[in-house]
């Protein structure tokens, strides 16, 4: 029979990759473990914390058939799902142990539960937000925990899938996933990035008439980004900057990161800016790397 310690099978193969899949009710678990299952992940949904373990053994056991297993743990499982830090920190210890958080604000929960119509699960003779606030309180230390936070608040069901799948899906042998995301300061700071570079210290291609209708994936935009003063030299000196960050990342096995690229509108400098970090990062060893734009085509 094989022996299974640390999350390594005694026949040298590695044990499977195990996912918790937990956070505010509301915040799209459902669509997460939907997407997981797409992605080949086999999903156990509405798993008491105490049966984490007996997963992990079967994981480690049969890795090869259970590569991937994603588990969602949440209130659902009332007084039990209170040990799921206490079970999570002693089942981290050399283990793929992964834990990914879905979070939303309260009132984008509250619509979410009014469109359906149906009660939180820890509401009781209260309110929505009564129930809500009773689940802040049982999930932050969970919360704080966490490899990996994704806020909802500002996504469909569609955007958060495709969010997963960019998070979650195979990347052969890398250690570490970058997300290079760029944005529009107008439309408000992304809620779960890492870290956030501000281009808009270049001249924006909106005042130039014949780029105004381009977007920064077009070569004529490009051009003029990586041609005014500067450009180059910051894209070249924050990837060199990243280069301990992303090392160290791997070395306190934080799988996942997201980089923000922000300019005005999210149209042309931080569309570019985005192309070429994550070009000069695909260089990094260990390293995987997506580009996202969450506001192209906004305007």
């Amino acid at each position: 029979m094989t022996r299974v310690e640390g999350g390594v099978r005694m026949d040298g193969q590695t044990a499977g990759e195990v996912l918790i899949v937990t956070g505010m009710s509301g915040a799209g678990r459902t669509t997460a473990a939907n997407a997981l299952e797409d992605l080949d992940w086999y999903v156990v949904d509405n798993l008491p914390p105490q049966m984490l373990s007996h997963l992990l053994d079967l994981t480690a056991l049969a890795a090869d058939a259970l590569p991937r297993v994603a588990a969602v743990v949440d209130v659902r499982g009332r007084q039990l799902f209170g040990e799921l830090p206490s079970v999570t920190h002693s089942l981290r210890d050399g283990r793929q142990l992964r834990v990914l958080f879905l979070d939303a604000s309260d009132d984008v929960l509250v619509r979410r539960f009014e469109a359906v119509r149906r009660p939180h699960p820890l509401q009781g003779e209260g309110t929505i937000l009564d129930g809500i606030r009773r689940e802040r309180e049982r999930v932050a230390a969970i919360r704080e925990a966490a490899d990996v936070i994704v806020d909802t608040s500002a996504l469909n069901i569609h955007q958060l899938a495709n969010r997963i799948v960019d998070l979650f899906s195979d990347d052969g042998d890398a250690r570490h996933t970058v997300t290079v995301m760029s944005f529009g300061f107008k439309y408000g700071l992304p809620p779960d990035v890492d870290l956030v570079a501000d281009m808009r210290f270049l001249p924006n291609p909106y005042w130039e008439p014949s780029l105004r209708a381009l977007t920064g994936e077009d070569e004529a935009v490009r051009e003029f980004v990586l041609g005014q003063e500067g450009a180059r030299e910051f894209i070249d000196a924050y990837a060199a900057a990243l280069h301990p960050v992303l090392q160290g990342y791997q070395r306190e096995n934080k799988r996942h990161s997201v980089i923000a690229i922000g300019c005005t509108g999210g149209k042309h400098r931080s569309v570019v800016t985005s192309f070429e970090l994550a070009e000069r990062l695909g260089a990094e060893p260990g390293v995987a790397v997506r580009v996202t734009h969450r506001d192209l085509g906004r305007e």
